[in-house]
């Protein structure tokens, strides 16, 4: 997984930007989580606490739900639990692919932390 994080400097907005398949993991970051180190503490502390665990544990966001289960991170739009199949076009069924990413929980572990770091930085 490939991904950068940038700052644009004229309204100090995050970007996230990470490689095909991922892409909801970078909107996961900018949209839901942001400079929350409360959140990200939060979030931590519940890979530790549910790894070799059948547990699910989710923080459900405005766009963007995590869901952390068998050791994966799992984010998805929230409007891809919507039961009404008819309120969207077939042809957006293709989108539902840039609106997931998973990943196992030591990569997930590695791009929190850089993240972290990114913010803290800039």
């Amino acid at each position: 997984m490939d991904y950068e994080f940038k700052k644009n400097t004229l309204d100090g907005s995050y970007h996230a930007v990470f490689s095909m398949g991922h892409e909801a993991l970078g909107r996961w970051l900018v949209e839901e989580i942001g400079k929350d180190f409360t959140k990200m503490d939060t979030i931590l502390a519940q890979i530790s606490a549910l790894k070799n665990s059948t547990q699910e544990w989710r923080l459900i966001g405005d766009e963007l739900t995590l869901s952390l289960q068998d050791n994966e991170a799992l984010i998805q739009a929230n409007f891809l639990f919507s039961d009404d199949d008819d309120e969207y076009e077939e042809d957006l069924h293709l989108y539902d692919e840039e609106s997931m990413s998973l990943c196992g929980f030591e990569d997930f572990t590695l791009v929190l932390d850089a993240w972290r770091a990114f913010v803290i930085r800039f």
